[in-house]
């Protein structure tokens, strides 16, 4: 790789991306020069939370680079990201369908050694095309355009689920407030989880990683348990506080029934996908923190902590 260059860009700095950005900040990687990408009212907002954030950034001494990624062209995109070496995304799937396969094109016009696609999530090859969940067809269209060229070099990095969202409110599974756990699909059927300041490291290891990885899939896991193993925890974090967990399952057909009836239901989505249980789990000896020796934190750790 060339060595006049801007360094690393992150796109985005949201969940994911402010503790990929403090990793990859630390003293301990040298003369690392990394920028983040924002959109020009995130630099700019009153938000107290955002400002707060946007002042740890710029304390931790990245460099901030405004655009938009929704508004601006492919075009437009490469002439903003070119002569980085190494691009980071970290947008997630907010933006909708289409931005994921639009920063990989621009990407590759724009020349960039390296990419670390925003592929943070399930394994996409296994679940394949036509799942229930069509924003992960975008994330197979940006694996096969990457693996059909030669001129830029790709790291996939399967994190599983985010711990956080596995046990949130938000994704139904836990529900800490009535006591419950709800399998998907089956309570035999497993989930692997990272949590976000683990993938920051791990990411960070990755991507200085002796000798360079490139063009590959690897995978990441703070823990790969089962739904029965899942309100195994619940119930243990529940007894402390003289509760018991009710166990509840959610089978593959009352959750097809269910997105039926609302197609556009992003969360329903997904329970079908996690409820068919393929590609959302994996061995955790195969993962590169196993490999490499490196601590994480479990879904039991995390629940007694967090909940």
């Amino acid at each position: 790789m060339s060595t006049s260059n801007k360094g690393i860009l992150v796109l985005g700095a949201g969940e994911l991306g402010m503790p990929i950005l403090r990793e990859l900040s630390k003293p301990h990687w040298g003369l690392s020069d990394v920028t983040v990408l924002l959109r020009p009212a995130t630099i700019t907002t009153s938000n107290p939370d955002r400002q707060a954030e946007v002042t740890e950034i710029r304390n931790l001494g990245i460099h901030l680079l405004p655009g938009d990624l929704v508004a601006s062209s492919v075009s437009e995109l490469a002439k903003l990201i070119t002569g980085f070496h190494t691009v980071i995304g970290c947008t997630g799937f907010v933006a909708g369908r289409g931005i994921q396969i639009k920063l990989a094109q621009a990407v590759l016009e724009a020349g960039i050694p390296r990419y670390f696609p925003w592929q943070f999530g399930v394994d996409y090859d296994v679940i394949g095309k036509g799942s229930a969940q069509d924003l992960f067809d975008d994330q197979l269209d940006v694996r096969a355009l990457l693996r059909g060229q030669e001129r830029t070099e790709w790291v996939i990095i399967s994190t599983g689920v985010f711990t956080s969202f596995l046990f949130s409110p938000f994704f139904g599974v836990v529900d800490v407030e009535n006591g419950a756990v709800h399998a998907l699909g089956s309570w035999d059927n497993r989930i692997t989880v990272t949590t976000v300041e683990d993938i920051g490291r791990l990411t960070a290891e990755i991507v200085h990683s002796k000798p360079r990885i490139r063009n590959a899939v690897l995978y990441t896991g703070g823990d790969t348990l089962s739904y029965s193993q899942l309100a195994d925890i619940v119930d243990s974090v529940l007894e402390s506080k003289g509760r018991k967990v009710q166990r509840l399952v959610w089978e593959v057909p009352m959750l097809q029934e269910q997105l039926k009836n609302d197609p556009n239901d992003a969360l329903k989505k997904y329970w079908v996908v996690f409820a068919k249980g393929r590609g959302v789990s994996w061995d955790l000896e195969q993962t590169f923190n196993r490999e490499h020796n490196i601590p994480v934190v479990s879904a039991r750790q995390w629940a007694h902590d967090n909940l």
